[in-house]
């Protein structure tokens, strides 16, 4: 804890209480007795040291391990963590590795020494559905291989279902609940609890219709044939990132676009709203053919669509107060006044729920669903026909996804606008989306309405979504990993 934070009470470790050991004798039980999973890998590996040399490193810090055998045990542990290609990866930076990848780095890193006890910090938070699924399973292997004892901190109750014997629910810094895993999803005792279980989109929970006419002329965004590919390096073949993709989003329709860390979601997006420019093909928006138009004839149109980014935080300029943020757009495509302006910003603040009063405030003086809501209030100032949200609720907690998942779907339906929602939560998909289209290794394999394509899809790769999507049911989950692990 940093030197500022007072502490009571004791924390005992191997028989060690920790609050009372030095720094020298906190590292003797480090790697050994105790590690850690952080619930961010690219921020706790190195930028500049490939990911064997700062596995090799966790070794040698507190084992007496040559640097040749240490470098020997990482290739070991890439290869025990399931990463694929361990002996060319081994050399690779962090940066060259997809999160799924980094996160089974430090995992590697975690169990090098083989502790006793492995605290796991939301270690699955912005995976994907199967990325997730193979990270649970690997954590279960390893503590059983080990004998290690797991604390695992999330806040995704399917994630808790899937994995915990134990369940400690906290709010405010203290406990309201404690309980054996099956008792604590059966008969849920205290209110927060109740709420928590009840916050969670799952698949199966919401209603959605089934079949309908997909013949329609009125789309706002049309994708045809697109593809986009990045050069090669050195005279290697180019990367291609999206091959050959066709979708359409219709007038006040929700699309959801799901699949893989490194499908090309994103990518996907960004070219929807002239980020990316595709390499062939065509996209049009709003009724404007975007391909190969140029940034200053696109500007004018940009006031018709828009984005909602998956990181609220690095999203916005920290130095622009939130009502300079929201206000932005209006500034810069129309030529309202300054009170018109602050009008606007503060009735579509008070929208999203964000205090009208609050327009001199910065950033760093929200919290994470406020900054996103935040976000979503900038995306709508101009009242777009189409918005393409990027994985908007990946990174927040249940309770406060819960509350921007309503947020959005009052706003659609009041205001109407389109919307291209990528995310890889199949839950979040079935409560909001009217069709569904899912993207593997940047190629379109399936598309279709919500039910269909959820509960009735003929393409494994989907199944294999669906079946890696938690629900918070320890009874169902389990059968659904079995179910999973039988594909």
């Amino acid at each position: 804890m940093p030197p500022n934070a007072v502490t009571s009470g004791s924390v005992v470790l191997d028989g060690h209480d920790t609050l009372s050991l030095s720094q020298r004798e906190l590292r003797k039980l480090r790697g050994k007795k105790v590690a850690m999973i952080f619930q961010e890998p690219m921020t706790a590996l190195d930028p500049l040291y490939p990911i064997g040399e700062q596995i090799a490193e966790a070794i040698t810090a507190h084992q007496s391990t040559p640097k040749d055998k240490a470098r020997s045990r990482a290739l070991e542990l890439l290869q025990m963590v399931g990463l694929p290609d361990p002996k060319k990866r081994i050399s690779h930076y962090p940066h060259q590795l997809s999160g799924g990848q980094l996160q089974r780095v430090v995992i590697a890193m975690a169990v090098s020494c083989e502790p006793e006890l492995l605290i796991a910090d939301e270690p699955t938070t912005a995976l994907d559905v199967t990325v997730q699924a193979e990270i649970l399973e690997l954590i279960r292997d390893l503590a059983e291989r080990l004998n290690a004892g797991v604390l695992f901190i999330t806040h995704d109750m399917g994630v808790v279902a899937d994995i915990a014997d134990r369940v400690i629910v906290l709010r405010d810094g203290s406990v309201v609940e404690e309980g054996e895993v099956h008792e604590i999803f059966a008969t849920p005792k205290c209110d927060y609890t109740q709420h928590l279980l009840s916050s969670v989109p799952y698949l199966g929970q919401a209603q959605v219709s089934e079949g309908g006419d997909l013949e329609r002329t009125d789309w706002v965004l049309n994708m045809d044939n697109v593809t986009i590919s990045y050069p090669g390096r050195w005279g290697s073949p180019p990367y291609m990132a999206i091959n050959n993709v066709s979708l359409s989003v219709g007038k006040g329709e929700v699309l959801g676009l799901v699949g893989e860390s490194g499908s090309g979601k994103s990518t996907l997006g960004r070219c929807a709203v002239g980020l990316l420019k595709a390499s062939s093909g065509h996209v049009k928006v709003c009724g404007t053919d975007i391909t190969h138009i140029s940034n200053r004839k696109l500007r004018p149109a940009r006031k018709r669509f828009t984005m909602v980014f998956q990181d609220p935080a690095s999203s916005v300029n920290p130095r622009e107060t939130i009502g300079e943020i929201v206000g932005k757009p209006l500034r810069v495509h129309t030529s309202d006044n300054p009170s018109s302006i602050k009008a606007r910003v503060e009735e579509m603040l008070e929208r999203v729920r964000i205090p009208a009063n609050w327009t001199g405030r910065y950033p760093h003086e929200l919290s994470g669903g406020q900054r996103q809501r935040l976000g979503i209030a900038r995306a709508l100032i101009l009242n777009p026909e189409l918005l393409v949200a990027d994985e908007p609720t990946s990174a927040l907690d249940v309770s406060v996804q819960a509350t921007v998942l309503e947020l959005f779907k009052e706003l659609q339906a009041e205001l109407g606008f389109s919307c291209l929602f990528i995310t890889h939560d199949l839950g979040v998909v079935e409560m909001l989306a009217d069709r569904v289209a899912v993207l593997k290794s940047g190629q379109l394999i399936e598309v279709g309405y919500t039910a269909d394509v959820l509960h009735n899809s003929k393409e494994e790769y989907t199944k294999r979504l669906v079946l890696s999507a938690p629900v918070p049911d320890p009874e169902a989950q389990l059968a659904r990993r079995k179910a999973f692990a039988a594909l």
